[in-house]
């Protein structure tokens, strides 16, 4: 899995005439992420594969059994006309405050909930924005890689035995164990060494630092 992600424009600049024989550029690997205007520091936005398979498998089902039940009343055959006539029965019969009303009104609500959130959400979470130096190209970091940057420049820190990252949106949790030195010189060394390594990953939103350093712990007996 590479560490950064890019994406380009399809409309770049044509190619002179009169040029022969130059090699195609390779395709960007597809990240599941969708290009946005150009200057903006946005989130990635996601294609969202699999609640749009599951809604349109849903709808799919539903078109089914519909043209089924209409080719089976074209045909003379009963098809689900007992089943129509059961659920109209007991829609009459049950009353609003009923449990099991109640309770296909609550999922159904959560389901369009959940799309309307998946609709108006970006998405993406794994990947933060890079700064832009090109309208036509943007870049992302995966966050998984860049608390691997952090914690390789916690470790150069003199006096660090350990240390863990645990990368966020706009904050970087990070945890150290020292097991000589002051615990005071080794945060702000720690802290000072991950200001710079935040800066050279060139995010278009630098997380906040949270730095904690302790003594290993002793064993017992």
């Amino acid at each position: 899995m590479s560490d950064t992600t890019t994406e380009e424009r399809p409309d770049g600049p044509e190619r002179p005439e009169g040029t022969e024989g130059t090699a195609e550029q390779p395709q960007a690997p597809d990240t599941g992420a969708t290009m946005v205007a150009p200057g903006a520091t946005g989130r990635f936005w996601s294609t969202r594969r699999r609640p749009s398979a599951v809604a349109a498998l849903l709808l799919l089902a539903a078109t089914v059994l519909l043209l089924a039940d209409l080719a089976a009343v074209r045909a003379g055959r009963p098809a689900l006309g007992g089943v129509r006539r059961r659920l109209a029965r007991e829609l009459s019969q049950r009353p609003l405050d009923d449990v099991w009303v109640l309770v296909g009104a609550g999922v159904a609500a959560a389901l369009g909930l959940w799309l309307l959130v998946l609709a108006l959400t970006p998405g993406v979470r794994g990947i933060l924005p890079m700064r832009r130096t090109n309208p036509d190209i943007r870049a992302g970091l995966d966050r998984t890689a860049a608390a691997m940057v952090l914690r390789d420049r916690a470790l150069e820190v003199p006096g660090v035995r350990t240390a863990r990252v645990k990368m966020r949106r706009r904050k970087a949790d990070v945890r150290v164990v020292a097991h000589f030195r002051e615990l005071d010189e080794v945060g702000g060394d720690v802290r000072s060494r991950l200001e710079e390594a935040v800066r050279g990953l060139g995010l278009s939103r630098p997380p906040s630092l949270a730095v904690k350093v302790r003594r290993p712990e002793r064993k017992k007996g």
